[in-house]
């Protein structure tokens, strides 16, 4: 039977690598994909795609309730996995209203549209359908020095308009669930990293500006500490939690890899110095530059993924090193995929709101 899957964001970064993932997995999928190409979407994400006409892209916005509503309906879909956010901390800072009019409104509209069809119209039959949310760690807040990992039931505390706005779609996503009987399930997923992730976060920003000769700019001493997931390996976890997660369970997904923001880019530095050695001759790592921390940075994160482990049999395929020497050879062996990002208007709007972020002294990436 076929299973007809909406992915929301997918031309984004963990969107489009799950879209690749599931196109190049053994079953009969068809995949619907919405996304409304903003700053972090690119089409250029979902070229040479395994299978692409099994994929029916869509210019739009999940805030159009109506149109998503229709999509779920015409479509005939089962399978609803929403990943569509604005995701980037600091542009949070810088602009919240539209983290709360995605990350909430976004998320109430495919909640509403989903209801609407599955449950009052009854066109699909309950026990085969399921609404899948992505979320993030961060809206546990932030970890003292000795305290446990975030598991699932850790009170949320977010400290970022983004994280925020996560924890109220969170809320949102449980609440049809308790309210409706919509048979949801939730993921939490820790920082991701890996091939065509926009070049705002840290890994993807700091191989860039190390080949580009530019500073490395870590804010404050460099010493927050994050779990770091290669972007495959959450996709796998999203995809066994899709076949076998119990309906209204919430899921930490982490890669076991908690070094400091800057052993993070230590590590880049090193594995550039093999691969793409400076002309200079100089160690990449004389570019480090340490900017002013910005408000509110979370100093730790750390995720304790027992529950996915022991219920599902998911565990994290690759160790840090091992996933950032892919991610590095992926960026070194695809100049065409970053000359055609460059180019796009969304792109150079992101250079100017960077560039601007940094005379402001909110220079980092995360």
């Amino acid at each position: 039977m076929t299973k007809n899957i909406l992915v929301t964001g997918g031309a984004g970064f963990i969107g489009s690598n799950f879209i690749r993932y599931l196109l190049s997995k053994a079953g009969d999928y068809r995949i619907t994909n919405v996304d409304l190409l903003t700053y972090a979407g690119s089409l250029e994400n979902l070229k040479d795609l395994p299978h692409p006409e099994k994929m029916e892209f869509i210019h739009g916005n999940v805030c159009d309730q109506p149109l998503m509503e229709q999509l779920i309906e015409d479509r005939q879909i089962d399978t609803v996995v929403h990943f569509a956010a604005e995701s980037h901390v600091d542009r949070s800072l810088q602009g919240p209203a539209a983290f709360i009019q995605t990350n909430l409104v976004g998320t109430f509209s495919m909640l509403e549209a989903a209801r609407k069809v599955w449950l009052q119209k009854g066109l699909i039959d309950m026990d085969k359908v399921r609404f899948h949310h992505v979320s993030t760690d961060e809206v546990f807040g932030t970890l003292a020095p000795g305290d446990p990992a975030f598991h699932e039931d850790t009170p949320y505390a977010p400290n970022s308009p983004y994280a925020a706005s996560k924890a109220g779609s969170d809320h949102l996503v449980r609440s049809y669930a308790k309210s409706f009987g919509l048979p949801i399930t939730i993921s939490n997923c820790s920082n991701n990293y890996g091939p065509y992730q926009f070049p705002e976060k840290l890994i993807p920003l700091m191989i860039l500006n190390a080949l580009h000769e530019k500073p490395l700019p870590i804010y404050g001493d460099g010493l927050q500490i994050r779990d770091w997931l290669y972007v495959e390996d959450h996709c796998d976890a999203i995809w066994i939690i899709l076949q076998r997660g119990e309906v209204g369970e919430s899921y930490n997904i982490g890669g076991e890899n908690q070094p400091s923001n800057l052993e993070i880019v230590r590590t880049i530095c090193k594995i550039l110095d093999e691969k793409a050695p400076r002309e200079s001759g100089l160690p990449h790592e004389d570019l480090i530059t340490y900017v002013a921390d910005r408000p509110g940075h979370d100093r730790r994160y750390a995720m304790n993924i027992t529950k996915i482990r022991n219920e599902l049999g998911w565990e994290p395929k690759l160790q840090l090193e091992e996933g950032l020497r892919s991610t590095i050879e992926w960026y070194l062996s695809n100049e065409d995929w970053l000359q055609a990002i460059s180019k796009e208007k969304n792109f150079q709007d992101w250079v100017q709101l960077n560039y601007e972020a940094r005379e402001k002294t909110l220079g980092g990436a995360e």
